[in-house]
């Protein structure tokens, strides 16, 4: 697993794209601070950038560095979550202004992932997470489901658990400053 983290970590530093398994689908990567990666990832997908991507991180302390004023709500919400859950924060700081939303929200969630939480402390910086499909299609359930235009269309294809059907995709919950909570997909 080696070998897979140092590939996909160079491709990052470069301001590439990744295709990699994370704890939820499969998706579509880079380096959630370098607006020209960002980019790369909206063209691949041909998605307006209008919608914007999930953040990963690695835990609560890489989620501070990139969140102005977290609500404490959020820590309960993600210590008891069943299931992976992504939340939308107002006010991100340090992180690419394409992956910020047209309301000054970010998407971030904290991976639980082995690979994608090694690859993730050891990059030391959020990575964008986003479904490997071109938008409109249906997100793929495994590996094998993946067109070859997405595959062609980044830089380094991580070669661990190709096998593996993807679970569903994370639940999204809006988080405002004074508490308010969305729930925008279960």
């Amino acid at each position: 697993m080696k070998e897979e983290h140092d590939a996909a970590l160079a491709v990052l530093k470069r301001g590439g794209l990744i295709l990699y398994p994370t704890d939820t689908v499969w998706g579509i990567g880079c380096d959630a601070t370098n607006p020209d990666a960002v980019d790369k990832v909206y063209a691949l997908k041909k998605r307006a950038e209008s919608k914007s991507l999930i953040c990963l991180v690695s835990d609560f302390k890489m989620l501070n560095q990139y969140v102005e004023n977290i609500p404490e709500v959020a820590y309960d919400i993600l210590k008891y979550a069943a299931k992976p859950t992504t939340i939308i924060y107002d006010d991100p700081i340090r992180v690419a202004t394409n992956v910020i939303a047209p309301d000054n929200s970010t998407a971030f969630r904290v991976c639980r992932n082995q690979f994608c939480n090694f690859l993730l402390k050891k990059f030391k910086k959020p990575i964008v997470s986003t479904s490997a499909n071109i938008t409109g299609q249906p997100t793929p359930q495994s590996f094998s489901e993946i067109s070859q235009e997405i595959i062609d269309g980044v830089d380094y294809v991580v070669n661990i658990d190709r096998s593996r059907k993807s679970s569903k995709p994370s639940a999204i919950i809006k988080l405002t400053e004074d508490g308010k909570v969305t729930i925008i997909r279960k």
